[in-house]
């Protein structure tokens, strides 16, 4: 979150890209709704739910 109100959604991009799990995606999809940010930029949101989709196919799984 801290990065985006800071005005770097590419960066965020390659966080939300290495997140470890799941739950932390969640989290975010969740401040940014509480905050009313999602929907503000559209790569954002597609790398949250690609990423989300990656990490919840068994194969793809990463462990901590």
């Amino acid at each position: 979150m801290a990065v985006l109100r800071a005005g770097n959604p590419a960066a965020a991009i390659a966080q939300i890209k290495v997140a470890p799990s799941v739950r932390d995606l969640r989290a975010l999809e969740k401040a940014l709704a509480a905050a009313r940010l999602n929907g503000k930029w559209r790569d954002v949101d597609l790398a949250i739910t690609e990423s989300l989709e990656a990490l919840s196919a068994p194969r793809l799984h990463r462990s901590p």
